[in-house]
């Protein structure tokens, strides 16, 4: 029991200011998931659209930074419908909003450039 109190009492200290110290770093563990990551290389990457996405962007009144700022950055990838391993490019699907999804996304993560095949409208 002694030794149970001693290690509680160095632990729960050093929890908090570990805590503190990332906490003002900004840092955070979710950018190691697979999701993250994704939308992470893709964001970093510069955009091309397609013609068929850049009239849906047209209809349904959507710009290049509503796309990065909300539907990238909050959208869930569907690893199950994208080809993670094609190469030289993978393409993936994305949904946005992750529950109740309103938009598919599906596009391309090269090296140099992320290219945007299509947007469809769910719902």
């Amino acid at each position: 029991m002694r030794k149970l109190k001693f290690f509680l009492l160095g632990l729960i200290p050093g929890l908090v200011i570990v805590f503190f110290i990332l906490n003002k770093k900004g840092a955070s563990c979710s950018g190691y998931l697979p999701n993250s990551r994704v939308i992470a290389e893709t964001l970093s990457k510069e955009f091309t659209y397609s013609p068929d996405f850049q009239a849906e962007m047209k209809i349904l009144k959507i710009d290049e930074k509503f796309l990065k700022d909300s539907i990238l950055t909050k959208g869930n990838i569907d690893f199950e419908r994208s080809e993670a391993q094609k190469k030289p490019c993978p393409a993936y699907t994305l949904n946005y909003p992750k529950n109740n999804p309103r938009f598919e996304i599906i596009f391309e993560k090269c090296a140099e450039q992320s290219h945007f095949q299509s947007l469809q409208k769910i719902r």
